[in-house]
């Protein structure tokens, strides 16, 4: 059976890729810091597909020991994986000069080092079978410094840079690597905003971009794929 890793799995674009990968009839492995969101979303999977497998993990992955407990679960739980989508990060607005002490790191911790953690654990077994893809949850704020960006964008720019090394390392085995950059997706975070739902992107748009990067050919790759909405970043 199929397998795909996906963290940051029980909302927005994280849910809407675990989705997409279950109905193409593969079993799963997901985590996310909230119990009670894996709950619901693994009930909600059990109705849906009731003949795949989820493994869901509670993880804070901006730990470095949840990474490797997470990897090592997901180590436990299969021998092959044919898909990892680093997909858990979060978001705070603000400028280099004075937002909150600290903010960088925080950031740094769950949007760049629970991508480099957990893929260093997974990438044995990628080399091992020589095959797989592994999907980066980048954004627009890794193409280009905007107001607020911050330590945010600093950590997008750097995730960016962990995508494109790691595809350069791995261009000469069978294992692609596909960096993505959405802009504005709808989720939690726009409830209450003020701006309406039909500016901003579906998660799903994000998801069916993953999954037709992962259906080409083996000699193909998309290596970076750019998503906004179709009037322009907000």
């Amino acid at each position: 059976m199929p397998y795909a890793v996906i963290t940051g799995a029980t909302q927005g674009i994280g849910k809407a890729i675990a989705d997409k990968f279950l109905y193409q009839g593969f079993d799963i492995a997901i985590c996310a810091r909230s119990s009670a969101d894996l709950d619901k979303v693994k009930n909600e999977w059990a109705a849906k597909y009731p003949s795949r497998k989820v493994l869901a993990v509670a993880a804070d992955l901006s730990d470095k020991d949840a990474c490797f407990d997470f990897a090592a679960q997901v180590l436990n739980d299969t021998t092959s994986i044919d898909a990892l989508i680093n997909n858990a990060g979060t978001y705070f607005p603000g400028s280099l000069a004075d937002e909150p002490d600290g903010q960088l790191e925080q950031l740094m911790n769950l949007n760049l080092y629970s991508a480099y953690y957990i893929t260093r654990k997974l990438l044995p077994t990628f080399k091992q079978q020589n095959s797989g893809h592994i999907f980066n949850m980048c954004s627009v704020a890794s193409l280009k410094a905007y107001p607020n960006g911050g330590a945010y964008s600093i950590t997008k720019y750097a995730l960016m840079g962990f995508s494109d090394n790691l595809r350069e390392e791995l261009m000469q085995t069978n294992i692609k690597v596909t960096a993505i950059s959405p802009g504005a997706v709808y989720s939690r975070s726009w409830q209450g905003s003020g701006v309406p739902e039909s500016r901003i992107m579906q998660a799903s748009d994000v998801a069916d971009m993953v999954w037709a990067a992962y259906n080409l050919s083996p000699q193909a790759c998309v290596e970076h794929i750019t998503l906004r909405p179709q009037l322009g970043d907000l």
